[in-house]
């Protein structure tokens, strides 16, 4: 029993020789953890009944006494407790309790003599407590951190300190502790007692607070966790589950004197804040009454960034992606991107001519892109700034799916190579949902960026907004907590302490490959923006900040009082940048004409022609050779790895699919997997993104196979269809529109050369991602000359599945397409609907068989230009057996029919006809059911108009007049407010120079898109058949 030794020799106070000796020695800390271990200061034959046979029965009442000294017999709680306290040889064991006097006697001199000795349960929970007061200011020290640069206002809305915490208001002052003391004491929280404070404790391995030394005293301790945790920087934490982690972050904050800089890196720091804060006094002395959105109150965020920029640069990162809001973002595309100040400076010239295509916009909202030296690291690096919209934090997305696609591209499948920066202004990080989006795809496998660095200019208010009336969290960053992301608060007017925390994110990124915020807690000197009067609203705030120093001098101050630099050497910086922007703005009066495309943020090298143009006006031929299309089937209807068990009823789907290719046909899943496998052939990678894709929402598509007997087994036969084929992605998405339809944007940004499709699970719910839409989507190429090729699959039809699973809204977006519905192109153009599809801002498509929608995805890659591709995809049709495309439909020389026009009967005598119906998509097979049923296969046709936009002028005018004698009406299933009409009935008169009436037959205006009621749904498909097919209809409003 020798080997055990007591706790209590390790928790016993150190004396005043012990400490100075401990103290003295450099060594390694040695490991700090209580044990159940012994050690005897009796020998053992001094106790009678101790032999070899009873030891193990003796170590196993020790170890149960340990546990609960009331689980032994009294005998052996005395016995362990003398022996803890020092017993003399021999008197440590107590024989049992006897009735005779002096038995009593010595049971009294022995519990005396346990009474004199220290109190080693005391011991015990004195060093507990000194545990739970480390891990107290781990956890809650960052509310007590001053972080603030007016001193106002608590970062995080709570003047409180907490309980937990021995501090006060002056929190680095020792000697006011008294009235917090009190949590020291016996009747306190921690029951330590005043006196404690200079008693040295054992410091356990959760700490780095020791450096070297294995034990400090209390006093010493409570100052260096308020030295790591109380000062300019707030660190949140403890609520990662991850124990490497949170000690590689105590590590970073905890260990003494870590936060040093060399004089070489404070000069540089101050160089930059130099650039920083004259960039933007120059702007105001320039253009006082011009909207900016300066970075007054934040100058520090330019070299923050440079900080991330510098040390990933160091980490072998050579490309950076950032995302930001408008306010400072002339300066960071001045003294970050490296945009030339003239180009910067001319966008103030209200005379400024506008010469690229589109309508352009803000300054404070375009992009750049810029690959030069970093100076520090002497390395390449690519700098590219998303544009955006005002809508703040919707680039968020838009950002990660540019840098997956980047890191993609390039093989970087850890993210060592592309990373990206996004910035945030503090109401919107806390405010605005796709944040939340954004942060829940950055663990998800398609998704993963392997770690974003986020920055909060955190101006504690939004426009008007007190923060304390924009969130219910105590941070404006609390939303990063869900992803286990570390929050590093700090007062933007340390510089010093900004860059450390820049420094450590950086690192973090580069070592966990996850997400960590930054948080600078400023102010915005002006208003909102530099017109704005925020005196109106926040008065007492804005009184100070008219006090403050600004950071560039308090910086410059403390520098000359260290002597790192001299006044003259200071100024003269001043000075030198003031010179380049002076000489920038005289050159910035020499342009008189604003390219756009200078400010490109995603460039496609080799693409198009160096002025920017297609390098030809036409596209070849969609169609396929007929073994490429079989070889593609045979494939898609098997399993093409070994031992691999799939269910049942995809097997029934297989066997299907092979005779569909054996009959030389397809359905609609063939004819997208026939699509996606040939453009795989031809090195175009192909991803599929969104809710349920798969499988598919309607079952029907089946791209990855599940083995049925072995977990997380699968397969792609779509990646095994060529041996150097390109690679296909094909991922089911967390449940967002906005967040993914965003990402794949950004995907879709970084290349042209892939197709990149984003299905919503029904067209329905596209509108969750509505702004995605309406400020990216749709005006991108005329605001930013950014052409992008994403496509959007969006389930429709009236099936009688309620409101909310039927329509995309066709209505809408065929409203934000960019032709002019009152006049009539030149139909006589060359590759005239090659030009008009240049022209538009995107393609609008209702296809009502499998291989057009087969064609069209394939000119989406074959055209020498990219638009937006939104297709109203079927879901009954996916079945139908009239839903169906011939191979020869889809050989060489086919192509992408933009009007498929009557070819029955009626077509053959078209004098004969009465009326022709023109539609799109699915209604087309009720109406052909519905004709034959009345016999009128000979008085009525039926033109399709697969491509609504842009709208096929040439094609319909030949439909028109192919049927001099038959009245024009338009027939859809959607609710006349609503889906095609609007749009095609103006198009439509202009095509026949408004020589006839074009009538509707279709459903009533109605709020709601589709009825829940299944009667009332075939009642009204009912109607409008008889209203399409009744000839009189219409008289009665002739």
């Amino acid at each position: 029993m020798f080997h055990l030794r007591t706790c209590a020799a390790k928790l016993r106070p150190l004396t005043a020789s012990q400490t100075v000796k401990t103290f003295s020695q450099n060594k390694p800390a040695a490991i700090r953890t209580f044990q159940q271990i012994r050690c005897y200061s009796a020998p053992v034959a001094a106790e009678p009944f101790l032999s070899g046979t009873s030891s193990n029965y003796v170590e196993e009442m020790y170890c149960a006494w340990l546990e609960n000294p009331k689980s032994v017999h009294k005998s052996w709680d005395i016995f362990f407790r003398n022996t803890n306290a020092g017993a003399p040889p021999g008197t440590a064991y107590q024989s049992p309790l006897s009735l005779s006097r002096s038995s009593l006697a010595t049971v009294a001199h022995a519990q005396s003599l346990v009474e004199a000795q220290p109190n080693v349960d005391k011991l015990v929970e004195d060093h507990l407590a000194v545990q739970s007061l480390i891990r107290a200011y781990q956890i809650r020290g960052h509310h007590v951190a001053q972080l603030d640069p007016l001193g106002i206002l608590d970062a995080d809305l709570d003047s409180s300190v907490p309980a937990d915490i021995i501090s006060s208001t002056d929190k680095l002052d020792l000697a006011v502790f008294k009235d917090r003391l009190g949590m020291l004491t016996v009747g306190g929280f921690y029951g330590l007692d005043e006196s404690d404070l200079d008693k040295v404790f054992h410091l356990p391995t959760t700490t780095f607070i020791g450096g070297q030394e294995s034990a400090l005293p209390l006093r010493e301790i409570i100052r260096r966790l308020e030295m790591a945790y109380c000062q300019h920087i707030g660190v949140e934490f403890m609520f990662i589950n991850d124990l490497e982690q949170c000690q590689w972050i105590r590590q970073k904050f905890e260990t003494p004197g870590i936060m040093q800089f060399t004089n070489e890196e404070k000069r540089t720091l101050l160089a930059r804040l130099v650039r920083s804060t004259r960039f933007e006094d120059f702007l105001q002395r320039k253009w006082s009454s011009e909207k900016r959105f300066g970075l007054e109150g934040c100058e520090v965020l330019i070299p923050a960034l440079k900080t991330i920029i510098d040390k990933s640069s160091e980490n072998g990162v050579d490309y950076v992606i950032m995302g930001m809001p408008h306010r400072g973002r002339l300066n960071v595309l001045a003294n970050v991107i490296r945009k030339e100040l003239e180009q910067i400076f001319c966008q103030f010239d209200s005379k400024l001519e506008a010469a690229d295509e589109g309508s352009g916009d803000m300054k404070y909202h375009l992009g750049m892109y810029h690959r030069r030296i970093n100076r520090v690291t002497d390395r390449n690096i690519t700098l590219s700034l998303v544009a955006n919209p005002s809508h703040l934090e919707a680039a968020d997305p838009v950002v990660m799916g540019k840098t997956k696609a980047e890191q993609f591209y390039c093989g970087d499948t850890e993210g060592k190579k592309v990373m990206s920066i996004l910035l945030h202004g503090d109401a919107a990080f806390a405010g605005q949902g796709i944040v939340y989006e954004t942060f829940h795809l950055s663990d998800l496998p398609s998704y993963t960026t392997h770690g974003t660095v986020h920055v909060v200019v955190n101006n504690q208010i939004g426009f008007t907004t007190d923060p304390r009336m924009a969130r219910s969290s105590p941070y404006p960053t609390d939303v990063a907590r869900v992803v286990n992301a570390p929050i590093f608060h700090v007062n933007s007017d340390d510089p010093e302490a900004v860059m450390y925390v820049c420094k450590v994110a950086a690192e973090w990124r580069s070592t966990f490959h996850k997400d960590v915020v930054v948080d600078l807690v400023c102010y915005r000197r002006n208003g909102h923006n530099e017109m704005d009067e925020p005196m109106f609203t926040q008065p007492l705030m804005y009184k100070q900040i008219r006090k403050q120093k600004p950071v560039l001098q308090k910086y410059a101050e403390l520098l000359v009082s260290q002597g790192v630099v001299n006044q003259p050497e200071y100024e003269e910086e001043i000075s030198k940048y003031d010179k380049i922007c002076e000489e920038a703005f005289t050159r910035s009066k020499d342009e008189k004409i604003l390219h756009i495309k200078h400010w490109l943020d995603s460039p496609w090298p080799g693409f198009f022609t160096l002025d920017g143009q297609p390098r030809s006006m036409s596209c070849p031929s969609t169609g396929l050779e007929e073994d490429v299309l079989a070889h593609i089937g045979n494939v898609a209807s098997s399993v093409p790895v070994e031992n691999f068990t799939i269910h049942g009823g995809l097997s029934r789907i297989l066997k299907t699919r092979k005779e569909l290719v054996t009959n030389r046909t397809v359905d609609w899943a063939l004819a997208e997997y026939m699509a996606f496998g040939s453009l795989l052939k031809e090195g175009i990678h192909v991803r599929l993104s969104g809710q349920d894709v798969e499988r598919g929402t309607f079952s029907h598509r089946h791209h990855v196979l599940h083995d049925q007997n072995v977990d997380k087994k699968t397969c792609i036969p779509m990646n095994h269809l060529w041996p150097n084929q390109a690679p296909y992605t094909v991922c089911n998405s967390s449940l967002s529109e906005y967040g993914v339809l965003g990402f794949e944007l950004g995907f879709a940004m970084a290349s042209p050369n892939a197709l990149v499709l984003w299905e919503a699970q029904f067209g329905d719910f596209n509108n969750m991602a509505q702004c995605i839409i309406d400020q990216f989507i749709c005006p991108g190429q005329a605001k930013w000359v950014r052409q992008n090729g994403i496509v959007l699959l969006l389930p429709h039809g009236m099936e009688g599945m309620g409101p909310e699973h039927s329509s995309a809204r066709p209505e809408r977006f065929l409203q934000m397409c960019n032709d002019d519905p009152d006049v009539l192109p030149d139909l006589q153009e060359n590759n005239f609907d090659i030009n008009q599809l240049y022209d538009c801002n995107w393609i609008v498509v209702n296809c009502s068989t499998p291989g057009n929608f087969f064609h069209v995805l394939r000119r989406q890659i074959l055209l020498p230009f990219r638009k937006p591709l939104i297709v109203f995809t079927p879901k009954s049709l996916l079945r139908h057996p009239e839903a169906r495309t011939s191979f020869d439909e889809m050989l060489p020389g086919t192509h992408f029919h933009r009007v498929i026009p009557e070819d029955g009967p009626a077509a053959q005598d078209p004098n004969n006809v009465k009326r022709l119906l023109f539609c799109t998509g699915k209604v087309y097979y009720d109406l052909t059911r519905e004709r034959k049923a009345r016999g009128m296969t000979e008085q009525v046709a039926i033109t399709r108009i697969e491509q609504l936009s842009p709208f096929p002028f040439d094609l319909l005018l030949k439909e028109a007049q192919k049927y001099p004698n038959a009245e024009l009406a338009w027939c859809q299933e959607e609710h006349k407010n609503q889906g095609y009409y609007d749009y095609v009935k103006p198009r439509l008169r202009t095509t026949i120079d408004r020589a006839k009436p074009v009538w509707y037959a279709g459903r009533d205006p109605a709020a709601a898109p589709a009825t829940g009621n299944k009667k009332t749904h075939l009642t009204e498909l009912q109607r409008f058949l008889d209203t399409a097919f009744d000839l009189d209809a219409f008289k009665k409003f002739s």
